[in-house]
């Protein structure tokens, strides 16, 4: 199955949103899910009971909730975690495509990558 995204909170860059649903990219946001104000655990939980990818510029605390999934033998989505302000706007967009053209919902399962790696 084609990846799906849920941005988080911190990471809800109007032009990157935009420019990803111009490539016809499926993606969600707090504003469209009610989710405005959420704690992170809360937003990596709705994720995955939506089956779909979070993607985060909170690089730090999600790593440290994958890490802490992953030991207690606890199942997500997967993530995206992007290093803020790293990336031009095209160069984040085509990153995003190039992962999500090239793995699919399954492979993301439980599993973090790091833009940086998406050259």
């Amino acid at each position: 199955m084609k990846i799906r995204l849920y941005v988080d909170e911190d990471s809800m860059a109007r032009s990157v949103i935009r420019a990803l649903r111009s490539h016809d990219v499926d993606i969600l946001t707090p504003l469209d899910t009610g989710m405005i104000d959420s704690e992170d655990i809360d937003e990596l939980e709705y994720a995955k009971s939506v089956k779909r990818v979070l993607v985060t510029y909170n690089v730090k605390d999600f790593a440290r909730l994958h890490k802490a999934y992953l030991t207690a033998g606890k199942t997500h989505a997967g993530m995206i975690l992007i290093r803020q302000q790293e990336y031009s706007i095209g160069e984040e967009m085509r990153r995003i495509l190039k992962l999500i053209n090239a793995l699919s919902a399954e492979q993301m399962e439980n599993r973090a990558e790091y833009l940086g790696g998406w050259k």
